[in-house]
């Protein structure tokens, strides 16, 4: 079989301990980025790109955010749809205040702000945990919609109540506002969806992630061995809430343009939250699978019975997407509880082990 790791040595812990030790993963991760980077550019249409690819980078990116926290921390935490206004709606002062910033620093810059605002919100993680906890953040999310809708500073005292991407250009390149190309606006998220996912890889590989995974796996015993679970709780809180409020921005700027509060609902604190149990709870690559399920099955459930000479009413369409959301849902916790990441590690192993899987 093509998957066989027979050869392969290491000279070093480095190698051994590197992102992708196996050079089969290695070159599968390389061939990936070098397509999305470019062929789907130049073969996808323009409603692929802005219906499928630049959403699927985005709420990935949200997905790796909130997996930090719940994931790898074991912090359940409901807010990410505010988070993700935070980052939008600081994007939108900060590029209208400051017209002259490069877009990607202020994109980083309002990320900040939303570490900011998590740490805060993050501070009852010391008193409480679970469904608590969970109340908790809730309540971060309801507030921070209703300042954002109720205070006029945030959105320039516009009589909409909208927040609109201002066109900004990046060496000479227009990547925000209407004029900017589909093309344009996928390759800039990709490339911050690939230096930030990468980044995250090793955070959870060092001695930050492990300081998470021991929180997660018993506080009390971590704080034995000397790991402050305030501390490692509080930095949970604000790298997650950094990682969605730089969706948030992303997601206004580079893919919808124009939004309201609504567009951070509670349904969306919830689908990213669904991501990541599908997909995977601890896992980056879980994140980018949830994603993928979460964003391709409504698409799928659009155009599946046309191909098939079937018509079948849109809310119908919605009702089977909320009946197999749910359904995976429970047996993802039941049979998979690390969802589709780890069924794909699985195979891999069978795959390693071939013809003798068992």
């Amino acid at each position: 079989m093509l998957y066989r790791e027979t050869g392969q040595f290491k000279i070093s812990y480095a190698a051994d301990q590197s992102v992708f030790p196996i050079a089969q993963d290695r070159w599968f991760v390389s061939l990936i980025i070098v397509i999305a980077i470019f062929v789907i550019p130049v073969l996808a249409s323009e409603y692929l790109l802005q219906a499928v690819m630049i959403p699927l980078l985005i709420f990935s990116l949200a997905a790796i955010g909130l997996n930090l926290l719940v994931g790898y921390a074991g912090q359940l935490s409901l807010g990410t749809g505010g988070f993700m206004a935070v980052g939008a709606y600081m994007t939108y002062k900060l590029t209208t205040a400051f017209p002259d910033i490069n877009i990607i620093i202020v994109f980083l810059l309002a990320g900040l702000i939303a570490a900011f605002v998590g740490l805060i919100f993050g501070i009852p993680s010391l008193r409480i945990k679970g469904f608590y906890l969970a109340v908790a953040t809730l309540a971060s999310q309801f507030f921070l919609l209703w300042m954002f809708n109720k205070v006029a500073w945030f959105y320039n005292y516009n009589s909409s109540g909208t927040i609109t991407a201002p066109p900004r250009e990046m060496f000479g390149v227009v990547i925000t506002g209407p004029m900017a190309s589909a093309e344009t606006r996928y390759l800039v998220t990709l490339f911050i969806v690939i230096i930030f996912a990468f980044i995250a890889k090793n955070l959870v590989r060092g001695r930050l992630g492990r300081s998470w995974m021991a929180v997660r796996d018993m506080d009390i015993a971590a704080e034995i061995i000397g790991i402050r679970p305030f501390q490692t709780k509080l930095i949970a809180f604000a790298v997650s809430s950094f990682y969605c409020g730089l969706a948030g921005a992303m997601m206004v700027f580079l893919w919808l343009g124009s939004a309201e509060t609504e567009a951070f609902s509670i349904n969306e604190s919830f689908n990213v939250l669904f991501m990541i149990i599908i997909g995977g709870l601890g896992s980056i690559l879980g994140s980018f699978l949830g994603a993928t399920f979460i964003v391709g099955l409504p698409i799928f459930l659009t155009n599946a019975p046309q191909l098939v000479g079937l018509s079948m009413p849109i809310d119908m369409q919605k009702h089977i997407e909320i009946m197999m959301f749910g359904s995976l849902i429970i047996f993802f916790l039941i049979v998979e509880p690390h969802g589709l990441a780890r069924l794909l590690q699985i195979l891999k192993e069978k795959l390693r082990l071939w013809p003798f899987p068992y």
